[in-house]
């Protein structure tokens, strides 16, 4: 993640100013309006990434699943695992600043959450993608009827259900990156935010707004 503190908003687990509460509020807002990141672990073939849904639990872990097949799956129990969120992100132009000498960039939003790994039992799994695919329908705008589990049959739901692994981190550490022109001064960020409106990056200039100052 960026080392400079001014792209950090930092939360820790336990005993939460009013600031800290406030980037947990953020970071968790992340986790569930993104709401698909990859987990990342050594194993002994080497380093493996895996793409996956995450849901927050809402005290301090996420939970999410992977193919019994994963190169993950049979690692992840026990182990120490990090999982990444990426938010928006956009090309910064060094022709949109008043001032001279300045460079290309890039800002971005990102969360990196590190922690202990366990296997969910069956029943935690059948929470999880009760949950998720209940998140997820509630986006959906056509006229039909939410998707649940109970429009499947037994035997298929059997079968899925034995495809896959529910797992669960707990967050150890919660490391933000919201990489917004905070290091510049309001005029310029001002003209940043412009421009990334004038191309299109309409999520990054709204976040700078909310949450550059």
């Amino acid at each position: 993640m960026h080392p400079n503190a001014a792209f950090r908003r930092t939360a820790g687990p336990d005993g939460l100013s009013g600031d800290e509460a406030a980037a947990r509020a953020l970071h968790e807002a992340l986790i569930a309006q993104v709401g698909f990141g990859m987990v990342f672990l050594p194993t002994p073939d080497g380093p493996r990434v895996a793409h996956t849904p995450l849901l927050s639990t809402g005290d301090g872990a996420v939970q999410f699943h992977l193919a019994r097949g994963n190169a993950l799956t049979r690692h992840l129990d026990g182990a120490n695992a990090l999982a990444l969120i990426n938010g928006p992100d956009a090309y910064v132009s060094p022709r949109w600043y008043a001032a001279a000498d300045q460079v290309p960039t890039w800002n971005y939003v990102a969360l990196e959450l590190e922690g202990r790994v366990r296997k969910m039992e069956r029943d935690g799994l059948i929470a999880l993608l009760e949950a998720l695919s209940a998140r997820q329908e509630a986006l959906v705008t056509d006229a039909g009827a939410p998707w649940t589990m109970a429009k499947m049959a037994p035997a298929p739901l059997g079968r899925m259900l034995d495809a896959i692994v529910g797992f669960e981190l707990e967050i150890a550490a919660w490391r933000p990156t919201f990489k917004l022109s905070q290091n510049k001064p309001a005029d310029e960020r001002a003209r940043v935010i412009a421009g990334l409106e004038a191309q299109g990056s309409v999520a990054m200039a709204q976040l700078m707004r909310n949450l550059a100052g």
